[in-house]
C-alpha cells in the first residue's frame, strides 16, 4: 500500500485525515480509494501483488526459530472465506487441508501461550443484519468468532508483535527508533473494585491486586465462568468498561489486554493509517535511515486514536439505527429481555432474541416512586421496596420506535 500511496500525496493527505475505514451496517466508508483497496492492493488470487511481509520459520511447538521482514510479491493460489476455512477445520477435508490444519494447530498453541501470559479473552459476539437491496433489515443474527477467525487473528498478532519488537527492543544503552505503538494501559483500580462489587451480587469475584498476570488471569477465569449464563453479556459489558481503551502512541508502555511488551499495527495498511506509518518507518529503518520528528508522529498517533473512536461511535450508531428500523413494525409485540442499564431516567432493556436495546422510562413505572441507586445499579421503589436491578430478567412490549433519535421505548408487561 505504501508503494502506491506516497507520503504527502493527495491520496495520502485524505487517508491521514480519515485515519481509518468505517464499517457501517449497510456500507463501508473506505480510508483509501476503492480502486486501491479492492483491486490494486487487495490480495486477489492468481494476481501478482506487492506486499510487505513478515516471514516466519516455526517449529512444531509454534516457537519462532527465524523471521525476516521483506518487501515481497505475492501470487496466492486460493482465497478462502472464513466459513470455507472453518469447514476444513471441522471436517478435516477440503483444498489445502494439510496447510490449514497445520496453521490451526500452531495458532492454538500461540493462543494458549498468550492466555498463560495473562492475555485477556474477550470474545464478543457481533450483531449482524441481513438486509435487502433497499437497505431494510430483514433479520438480526450474531456472528461468533470461530477457529478460522482465531487462526488469522493469532498470526496477525504474531506479525504485529514481531515488527514492534524488531524496532522497539534495543540494548539498554541505545535509544529506540520512533514507531507508532498500539498501547493499552492497566485497568483503573477503582473501576476494578466497582466491577468486583458488581459481580459479587451474581456470586463471582476477581483479584484486584497482585501482579498484572494474576489480575488478568482472574478476569479470564470470570469470563470463562459466565460463559453461557444469562448474565454473560451484562458482566462482559461491565468488565469491558473497567478496561482502559487501547490507543496509538510513540511512547511504548506495552499492551495490557494482549499481555505483550511490544505491539503495533502492521497488518492492515488498507484500512488503518497507523499501519501505513509503520510500513514507511520500517522501510526507512531497514534502508539504514535514522530517526524522525517525534512530535509529528505523536500528533498523528493522537489523531488516529481519536478518529478510531469516531469510527467506533458511528458503527455503534449505525447498529442502533438498524435495530430501531428492524423493530419499527413490531409495535405492541412482547419480548423477554434483561435489564442492561439503569439510570435516573429509566431502565435499559436488551431483548434476548435480537439484542435490540430500548428504554423503559422511569415515568412509566407508575406503581411507586422509584429512586436510583448508582452504587448498586438499581431502581428502588420507596413504598413497595420493589427493586429493578441490572441483569434482572424482564418482559416488555415495544411501545415506540423513533428512527430520528435511534431510540426504542418499551413498556413493562
Amino acid at each position: 500500500v505504501s508503494h502506491y500511496v506516497k507520503e504527502g500525496s493527495i491520496i495520502d493527505k485524505e487517508a491521514a485525515k480519515r485515519a481509518t475505514s468505517v464499517y457501517l451496517v449497510d456500507r463501508t466508508i473506505p480510508m483509501l480509494p476503492e480502486r486501491l483497496c479492492n483491486f490494486i492492493c487487495s490480495l486477489r488470487p492468481d494476481e501478482e501483488k506487492l506486499a510487505y511481509s513478515v516471514i516466519f520459520e516455526m517449529n512444531e511447538k509454534a516457537e519462532v526459530k527465524n523471521y525476516r521482514i521483506r518487501h515481497t510479491v505475492i501470487k496466492s493460489n486460493r482465497r478462502f472465506t472464513y466459513e470455507e476455512a472453518q469447514q476444513i477445520i471441522e471436517t478435516g477435508e477440503g483444498d489445502y487441508k494439510e496447510e490449514v490444519l497445520q496453521l490451526n494447530r500452531l495458532a492454538q498453541i500461540l493462543r494458549e501461550k498468550r492466555m498463560a501470559a495473562g492475555s485477556i479473552n474477550f470474545d464478543r459476539c457481533e450483531v449482524k443484519f441481513e438486509i435487502d437491496e433497499t437497505g431494510k433489515p430483514l433479520s438480526v443474527y450474531f456472528k461468533v468468532s470461530k477457529e478460522a477467525n482465531k487462526l488469522i487473528e493469532e498470526f496477525m498478532l504474531l506479525a504485529n508483535k514481531t515488527v514492534a519488537e524488531y524496532v522497539g527492543k534495543v540494548p539498554k544503552n541505545k535509544k529506540p527508533k520512533v514507531l507508532p505503538y498500539r498501547i493499552h494501559d492497566l485497568p483503573d483500580p477503582d473501576k476494578l473494585d466497582n466491577l468486583n462489587q458488581f459481580i459479587a451480587r451474581f456470586g463471582y469475584k476477581i483479584r484486584t491486586g497482585g501482579s498484572k498476570a494474576e489480575v488478568s488471569k482472574s478476569i479470564n477465569h470470570l469470563l470463562g465462568e459466565i460463559e453461557g449464563k444469562k448474565e454473560q453479556n451484562l458482566i462482559e459489558t461491565v468488565s469491558l468498561r473497567a478496561m482502559q481503551k487501547a490507543r496509538y502512541s510513540i511512547y511504548n508502555i506495552g499492551h495490557y489486554g494482549l499481555a505483550f511488551d511490544y505491539y503495533t499495527h502492521f497488518t492492515s495498511p488498507i484500512r488503518r493509517y497507523p499501519d501505513m506509518m509503520v510500513h514507511r518507518l520500517l522501510e526507512r529503518y531497514l534502508a539504514g535511515g535514522r530517526s524522525v520528528i517525534q512530535k509529528k508522529y505523536e500528533d498523528l498517533c493522537d489523531h488516529c486514536s481519536s478518529m478510531e473512536q469516531v469510527a467506533a461511535n458511528a458503527e455503534r450508531a449505525s447498529i442502533k439505527y438498524k435495530q430501531v428500523e428492524f423493530m419499527q413494525d413490531k409495535l405492541g409485540m412482547v419480548f423477554d429481555g434483561v435489564i442492561s442499564g439503569v439510570t435516573e431516567w429509566g431502565l435499559y432493556v436488551e431483548l434476548n432474541e435480537n439484542k435490540c436495546e430500548g428504554l423503559v422510562p422511569i415515568r412509566d413505572l407508575d406503581d411507586d416512586y422509584y429512586e436510583f441507586d448508582d452504587k448498586n445499579y438499581c431502581l428502588l421503589g420507596r413504598r413497595t421496596k420493589r427493586i429493578y436491578r441490572l441483569g434482572d430478567a424482564i418482559t416488555v412490549k415495544v411501545a415506540q420506535a423513533n428512527l430520528e433519535r435511534k431510540q426504542l421505548d418499551f413498556a413493562l408487561v
